[in-house]
């Protein structure tokens, strides 16, 4: 496995090793020791599937306490995967960065907790495997706006067209209104 530190260096690309063949192809989705050999000693509690079709956009999600690392990979399809940083103590505080995940590249995005996660479909269907540090809990689940100006992601959204949202993701906060990550 590769490990690429992005433009938030606590955010990194992983670009498992394929091995290919007639048959087909095998590469390893997780390996704890290759993990914690990066200092990624995450404990994983929790595997999150979804399929969504071409022009959802799904975020900007987290959690305020219990907060959720995500390790994110594409099984079908193509999205945006976009990571927020909200830790108010942070160099990077209120910066972005997004990535091209596809059942094609095989990548990984590493999300650390204190990070908004969300995505935008890119292909006619995708289907996103992601494991998670905490167990999902819906009184601390947050939204940050997907198009707050302040925050300036520049999402691919198909010919100018609106995404499809959840009305939950309709109704995010800006970056001004939310709650973040203060330092303990």
């Amino acid at each position: 496995m590769k490990f690429t530190t992005t433009a938030l260096h606590d955010v990194l690309l992983i670009k498992p090793q394929l091995y290919h063949d007639e048959r087909g192809f095998f590469f390893e989705l997780y390996h704890d020791q290759k993990y914690k050999e990066i200092g990624l000693e995450q404990r994983f509690v929790q595997d999150n599937y979804s399929r969504s079709r071409q022009g959802t956009l799904r975020g900007l999600h987290y959690q305020i306490r219990q907060p959720q690392g995500k390790l994110v990979q594409v099984i079908v399809g193509k999205i945006f995967d976009v990571a927020v940083d909200l830790r108010r103590s942070s160099p990077t505080f209120g910066k972005w960065v997004g990535v091209i995940l596809s059942g094609e590249n095989h990548h990984q995005l590493w999300i650390p907790p204190g990070f908004a996660h969300g995505f935008y479909v890119l292909s006619e269907w995708a289907e996103v495997l992601y494991k998670v540090t905490a167990y999902y809990a819906p009184e601390w689940d947050r939204t940050l706006r997907w198009d707050d100006p302040s925050l300036g992601i520049a999402w691919p959204i198909r010919n100018g067209e609106s995404p499809l949202l959840s009305a939950k993701d309709a109704a995010g906060k800006t970056l001004a209104e939310a709650e973040v990550y203060e330092e303990e």
